[in-house]
């Protein structure tokens, strides 16, 4: 399996494409990160649209495992962050079988 793509690497190919430099295209990551976070954090969700979306989800509190010793435990419900893919997006990256 190919390398994953470095932020640098990233910073890079955006700067090109959008012909900008280097320090504008990493501002821009960076304000687009915050932004993400900032809003899911203010509303619950961010949409980027054509790549998919950042959901704020309540977990709800459950029984579980205690993997070394097999005693049942109690998890505490809890707040996370789960990113849904665009349905275009997952159909590109892993076609539907036929």
């Amino acid at each position: 399996m190919a390398a994953t793509l470095t932020k640098t690497q990233l910073i890079r190919f955006l700067a090109e494409k959008n012909e900008v430099t280097n320090k504008q295209s990493a501002a821009f990551l960076d304000y687009l990160a915050e932004l993400a976070v900032a809003q899911a954090k203010k509303t619950g969700v961010f949409v980027l649209p054509g790549l998919g979306r950042l959901k704020k989800v309540q977990r709800k509190a459950r029984m579980g495992r205690n993997p070394r010793t097999g005693e049942p435990i109690k998890i505490k419900a809890k707040t996370v962050a789960k990113f849904y893919l665009a349905k275009a997006t997952k159909e590109a990256i892993v076609p539907p079988k036929k």
